[in-house]
């Protein structure tokens, strides 16, 4: 059974930074593409960065730049480091396995966390 934990969410100002993980249950992340995903209130669950089991990376336009996915030395650890936070960037964010094809597009993914709250302040 594929789980996924994340953790690292919390409150900060704009333009500080963040650091989220995810924990992928067993050989997860070396079978399956890694997402995160975010949604805030009254809005839709969108992509943010992926990472493809041989390591290329996929961005939304909104946070190249600022955002940046990895893989620890872990096989299941990976992080989204985010930098340059801005109040836009507030909502729950999501990790999630599948995405073969089209890495920031949710319905590719059948495997989800619970997620982690991220709130910036302006």
């Amino acid at each position: 059974q594929v789980r996924l934990v994340e953790s690292g969410g919390g409150s900060v100002q704009a333009g500080g930074s963040l650091r989220l993980s995810c924990a992928p249950s067993g050989h997860t992340a070396s079978r399956y593409c890694i997402g995160w995903f975010r949604q805030a209130p009254g809005k839709e669950r969108e992509g943010v960065a992926a990472i493809a089991t041989d390591g290329s990376t996929s961005y939304a336009d909104s946070v190249k730049g600022r955002f940046t996915i990895s893989k620890g030395n872990a096989e299941n650890t990976l992080y989204l480091q985010m930098n340059s936070l801005k109040s836009e960037d507030t909502a729950m964010y999501y990790c999630a396995a599948g995405g073969w094809y089209r890495p920031l597009l949710q319905s590719e993914y059948p495997y989800w966390g619970q997620g982690t709250q991220v709130t910036v302040s302006s």
